[in-house]
């Protein structure tokens, strides 16, 4: 287990548990190249590991679950998803699109926009904070939600919600996800890893095989891929492509840096 809290993950055991950490406080805890090489090397490293039942993903901090992509390493030209090699098939953070046997947790301790949304639609369950915020507000931005977000929130919550909240990019609070059945359980601040834990360890009490088997029919994965998602994936990878070519995504962050409402052309 990697607990060096200098590191940008930090993995720790619960007794049948896996717990990641995205450890970057002061960034929101947004995703780099080396957060997601981390995240995807611990889920695989589970997936193989006979022990481990469970995985929770949390962030540290009190503030942030995960504020999505690192703007600042898309600023420098880092890639921050592998492009080659095994790695690159798992997408953002290693997490939305590695699609393991075993049940993973989001520990939402903070606000999950965007990208963070995004790793709350790729997790079988989540526990959110009071205080947690969830919404994809990349059209705000001039993009859109290419990991996952734009075709995953329509099918966990109902069509007409999800489309108000990809459409305006408007945040929902912990208690109408809740509502909604984008989250399971809502707890105090101060317990949320506490309350996935614990589901965590009820779950591992039950035959691992069991669950696992369960967990692949459910989601339909077979060799480690969701097939059922492959056209979804290749379709938010082109509309994404074409969008983020355009003027105006590249109009919402300069307006965003300048502290500036934005000036949309439809170009």
């Amino acid at each position: 287990m990697t607990d060096d809290p200098t590191e940008p993950v930090v993995l720790t055991r619960d007794a049948h548990t896996l717990v990641i950490t995205i450890n970057r406080p002061a960034a929101r805890n947004a995703i780099d190249r080396a957060v997601t090489v981390a995240i995807g090397d611990a889920l695989e490293a589970a997936e193989n590991d006979r022990d481990i039942r469970a995985v929770v993903l949390t962030g540290a901090g009190e503030k942030s679950f995960c504020a999505g992509a690192d703007l600042k390493a898309i600023a420098r030209g880092e890639a921050i998803v592998p492009t080659d090699g095994p790695r690159a098939a798992w997408g953002f953070a290693g997490y939305v699109s590695h699609r393991i046997s075993k049940p993973a947790i989001a520990a939402v301790n903070g606000v999950a926009l965007g990208g963070g949304t995004e790793l709350v639609l790729a997790s079988d369950i989540a526990v959110a904070s009071a205080d947690a915020l969830f919404g994809l507000p990349e059209v705000k931005r001039g993009i859109i939600a290419g990991a996952g977000g734009v075709f995953r929130l329509p099918q966990q919550i109902p069509p007409k919600i999800a489309l108000e909240l990809m459409f305006t990019g408007e945040p929902i609070s912990a208690q109408r996800a809740l509502t909604l059945g984008l989250i399971n359980r809502v707890t105090a601040p101060d317990r949320v890893l506490d309350e996935a834990l614990a589901l965590a360890r009820t779950i591992a009490a039950n035959a691992p095989l069991a669950v696992q088997a369960s967990k692949r029919i459910a989601k339909h994965i077979v060799d480690g891929t969701i097939t059922a998602e492959s056209a979804s994936w290749e379709l938010s990878a082109r509309e994404r492509a074409v969008v983020r070519s355009s003027a105006d995504a590249q109009e919402g962050p300069r307006a965003f840096a300048e502290k500036r409402e934005p000036v949309w052309t439809g170009r």
